[in-house]
C-alpha cells in the first residue's frame, strides 16, 4: 500500500512538472519565435533518438526482468529442495568405539581352578587350536588342555593357577614331563601359570623340551601382545 502511494505520487509530480515546464516553454517560444524555431531544430532529432531508444530497449528490459524473476525461483527451489533432502536424511549417530578389555593376572586368580582352564581353552580356540578340549581334574595325568593346532600340532596344556608366593617347582614339571610325550603323545608341551617357575623347575622344562609359560607371558598372550604357547 504505501508503495503504491509513493508511486502515484512521483507519477504526479512528474506531470504536474512536465505540465508546468510545457507552458512555461510555450510561453517562451511565443516570445521568441526564431530562438525557438533553432532551439527545436538542434534538440528535436536528440529527443526522438532517445525516445527509439527507449522503446526499443523496454522489451529487453522486462526480459531481464523476467529472467531474474526466473533465477530467483530457481534459486529458491534449489534452496528449498536441499533444506528438505537434509531434512529427509537419517541423522548420523557417532557410535562409541568398542571397549578393549585388557586381562592381568589378577583376573586369572580370581577365577576358580576350573574357570582357569576354561579360560586358557578359550584362549586356544581364540588363537586358530581347533578340537580344544578341558579334561583336567583326578586322574588327568597332567593334562587339562588338549587341542590341536591350526598346523596340525598336538598340544598338550597344564594349568597353574598359583598366586605369586608359590612357584611351579620341579616336582610339578616331572610329573608333567613323564606324561605329556609318552601318555598324551603331546607335539608341543606347555605349563601355564599366574605365578613363575623355580630355577630347577626351568632347566628341567628346557632339558624336556617343555615350554613355560609365567604370569606375565600369560597376560602378553591373553591381550595379544605376546606370543602363543605353541608359537
Amino acid at each position: 500500500m504505501r508503495r503504491t502511494v509513493f508511486v502515484l505520487g512521483v507519477l504526479g509530480a512528474l506531470v504536474t512538472g512536465g505540465f508546468l515546464a510545457a507552458r512555461g516553454m510555450f510561453r517562451w517560444a511565443v516570445g521568441h519565435p526564431g530562438t525557438a524555431t533553432l532551439v527545436t531544430v538542434l534538440v528535436l532529432p536528440f529527443v526522438l533518438a532517445l525516445v527509439v531508444v527507449a522503446v526499443r530497449g523496454m522489451p529487453r528490459l522486462r526480459e531481464l526482468r523476467r529472467a531474474a524473476r526466473v533465477g530467483k525461483a530457481e534459486a529458491e527451489a534449489e534452496v528449498a529442495k536441499a533444506v528438505a533432502a537434509e531434512e529427509a536424511a537419517p541423522a548420523v549417530v557417532d557410535e562409541p568405539e568398542p571397549t578393549v578389555v585388557m586381562w592381568s593376572v589378577e583376573d586369572f586368580l580370581a577365577m576358580d581352578a576350573y574357570a582357569f582352564e576354561q579360560a586358557i581353552a578359550r584362549l586356544c580356540e581364540r588363537d586358530g587350536c581347533r578340537d580344544v578340549q578341558v579334561v583336567g581334574g583326578a586322574g588327568d595325568l597332567g593334562a587339562d588342555v588338549l587341542a590341536i593346532t591350526s598346523d596340525g600340532r598336538r598340544i598338550i596344556v597344564q594349568c597353574k593357577r598359583y598366586c605369586a608366593t608359590n612357584k611351579v617347582g620341579s616336582q610339578d614339571m616331572q610329573r608333567f614331563g613323564g606324561t605329556c610325550y609318552t601318555v598324551h603323545e603331546a607335539d608341543v608341551a606347555a605349563v601355564v601359570t599366574t605365578s613363575a617357575f623355580t630355577e630347577p623347575a626351568t632347566e628341567y622344562a628346557d632339558t624336556c623340551g617343555i615350554r613355560c609359560f609365567d604370569g606375565d607371558r600369560l597376560v602378553a598372550w591373553s591381550n595379544g601382545t605376546g606370543p602363543t604357547p605353541w608359537g
